[in-house]
């Protein structure tokens, strides 16, 4: 059931991102499968593709992407899909439809329209903020609001609005009932409204100063437009794949300081499937940035997992439950 899974990647970002907004994650994750193929494929409208119109459906972005993929022979095996956000409603898509494309996905950070409210989907004072970014003509202060609203490293969120972190470790759970990882090594705290600071001593003003050149350094040579960003907001915003769960094995993560979309909608898709969900103690939207090496851990943990049942399968079936 789960030949493959692992060995070929296929990575999707979210909303008006692309793949060069991966960043320092792509080493990490090769680092960890140093045997697997890792592709990243951009959304029509973004990336290499900025200067297509995106499609306003998530049936037809997922169309699109696939098409991509098979003009690029990478379905030759089947496909892991990693992805976030909108990225992640694509996967799910295409779980759906082209079963035999894909052998499992991880879905970060994301939402469906028939199991969570909009408010929640996005949440109002972020989309606020958010279309008044989209709009901004200066292209770096644009992608520092924009790191803002999805990061919640110390190094990156803005003054007063996290707390100073503590000594040691900490986990703990979230007023929203949501699970804490142990994340050792690393302090914790909560702050005023209620999201977990964490402890990054290796990250400070310099990195920050990176991400933001070279997200501005992106939206230079790849400009997203205006028009193709809110058409993405339509397609996400309407997107509802109805009560068939896809087959194949899939994993749900999200972050507990997720600012843009509720860290509830994917309690929702947990709950109505019965999928396996990991929840990041203080993470925001943008969970590979904030904490990679946590992503990397959980997707090894899985595949473990599913490779043991495989095994057992295989060689002692009667011991299953």
């Amino acid at each position: 059931m789960n030949k493959g899974l692992g060995q070929n990647w296929i990575l999707l970002r979210g909303l008006t991102r692309e793949s060069g907004h991966w960043g320092e994650f792509i080493p990490l994750l090769q680092s960890a499968f140093p045997e697997a193929r890792i592709t990243l494929l951009d959304l029509p409208g973004t990336g290499c593709f900025h200067q297509q119109n995106s499609p306003d459906s998530i049936k037809a972005i997922t169309d699109s992407v696939r098409r991509h993929a098979l003009d690029d022979g990478l379905l030759q095996q089947p496909v892991t899909i990693l992805a976030l956000s909108l990225g992640a409603m694509v996967a799910w898509e295409w779980m759906q439809r082209y079963p035999e494309d894909v052998c499992g996905a991880v879905l970060m950070n994301t939402s469906f329209a028939d199991t969570s409210p909009f408010y929640q989907r996005l949440r109002w004072q972020s989309y606020i903020n958010f279309v008044a970014l989209a709009m901004a003509r200066n292209l770096l202060k644009r992608e520092l609001g924009i790191l803002q609203l999805t990061s919640n490293r110390r190094d990156i969120s803005r003054d007063g609005v996290y707390a100073e972190n503590l000594p040691g470790a900490g986990s703990a759970i979230s007023r929203d009932g949501g699970y804490a990882e142990n994340l050792p090594g690393a302090g914790s705290a909560i702050s005023r409204d209620g999201v977990y600071a964490a402890s990054l001593p290796e990250a400070g003003a310099t990195q920050h100063k990176q991400i933001i050149r070279a997200w501005e350094k992106i939206q230079i040579e790849r400009p997203m437009s205006l028009k193709n960003s809110f058409r993405q907001i339509k397609a996400a915003a309407t997107y509802r794949p109805g009560d068939i769960r896809p087959t194949q094995p899939i994993l749900l993560l999200n972050g507990l300081g997720d600012r843009l979309v509720s860290p509830a909608c994917s309690e929702a898709i947990h709950k109505k499937w019965n999928l396996k969900l990991r929840r990041h103690l203080w993470a925001g939207h943008d969970l590979t940035l904030d904490d990679g090496r946590w992503v990397v851990s959980k997707l090894k943990e899985w595949l473990d997992q599913k490779y043991q049942a495989d095994y057992q399968n295989r060689h002692d079936p009667q011991e299953l439950t």
